[in-house]
């Protein structure tokens, strides 16, 4: 698996990493604990280094099955979790609010330490920017944890280009996680260029379109009640069927390549900018390893164009989240 440094810090990574969220939260029901452990094992053997986690997925107990798979290679793999949403008090999957107070901080990175099992994580992000605390105070207060030796680089989530510079001017930002792909482009316009003026890594999320890149979801699809994609107007039966046109270009330039539409995703992704490091969730090992072959696929400079003509002749149908998640969003 190649590598990749994440902008201008000395935090590298495999140049494919793996979102573990699905394995424990969101698309339906948590998965076999012992089956995600071996697939978690079976990641690292063919070469991810990086691995992607929070303490809302579960809540609590997706860290909790990445310390115990991860323990024995803790010195091979870079762990990255994040804090700011308040979970329920029952402990119910979801939230309740968001908090980045810097208590909240200190209390959420202590707990996540005793999860994953560690005595230091890789990267923190701030999962969504929280309105009522200055982003000032955030920074400073995971300044203080990685001067503390619990922390070694902070990310943020879904922050806007403003929140970025602000947060970066007191400790240095690390890497921003937001969603991009070819069906969400929106980070194109501000957040790409500032994160390259400011040499910020870019770890894009869903960068499958929550699985609809890969073609294995039509209009016909059935998603379960308790799939959170199924509240998502981009995922209802209209959209889908408007949208996959998105699917179909990949899919012809997949037959040219001799690739997977999932592989052209994320090989597209992959030749953006050399900072980029996708991070595809699956709880499958096929899949992990058709995810992982894309970065074996080099898409040429006419290829790229090719792409990007034919996307824009695509008007994509629905808004990638509700209107109150969306507003949790800076980008």
């Amino acid at each position: 698996m190649q590598t990749r440094t994440l902008g201008n810090s000395n935090l590298q990574v495999s140049a494919i990493g793996l979102g573990c969220m699905g394995m424990s939260f969101s698309y339906g029901a948590p998965k076999d604990r012992q089956e995600m452990i071996a697939l978690l094992r079976a990641a690292v053997d063919r070469g991810v280094t990086f691995f992607d986690t929070a303490e809302v997925y579960g809540p609590y107990t997706n860290e909790d099955l990445l310390g115990e798979a991860l323990a024995p290679v803790r010195d091979q793999v870079v762990l990255a979790t994040k804090f700011g949403f308040l979970m329920k008090p029952d402990g119910t999957p979801g939230w309740q609010g968001i908090s980045s107070h810097p208590d909240t901080i200190r209390k959420a990175v202590e707990g996540s330490l005793k999860r994953l099992r560690v005595e230091c994580i890789d990267l923190l992000y701030q999962h969504r920017v929280d309105p009522n605390v200055p982003i000032e105070d955030v920074a400073g207060t995971v300044k203080d944890l990685i001067q503390q030796g619990k922390v070694k680089h902070f990310g943020l989530s879904e922050a806007g280009a403003g929140t970025i510079r602000r947060a970066h001017a007191v400790q240095p930002v690390t890497a921003l996680q937001s969603e991009y792909s070819l069906w969400w482009r929106r980070p194109e316009q501000e957040i790409v260029p500032l994160l390259e003026e400011l040499g910020i890594g870019f770890v894009p999320y869903s960068p499958l379109g929550k699985g609809f890149l890969t073609g294995a979801i039509s209009a016909t699809t059935e998603l379960a009640s308790n799939d959170f994609r199924s509240t998502l107007p981009r995922f209802t039966a209209e959209a889908r069927e408007a949208n996959q046109a998105v699917v179909d270009l990949l899919a012809a330039i997949a037959a040219q390549k001799n690739a997977t539409p999932a592989q052209i995703a994320l090989a597209w992704l992959l030749a953006q900018k050399p900072w980029i490091v996708p991070i595809p969730g699956t709880t499958k090992l096929s899949r992990l390893e058709e995810n992982l072959g894309a970065a074996s696929v080099t898409l040429t400079a006419a290829d790229l164009t090719a792409i990007d003509e034919a996307a824009q002749k695509i008007t994509l149908v629905g808004d990638r989240y509700p209107e109150h998640i969306e507003k949790m969003t800076g980008i």
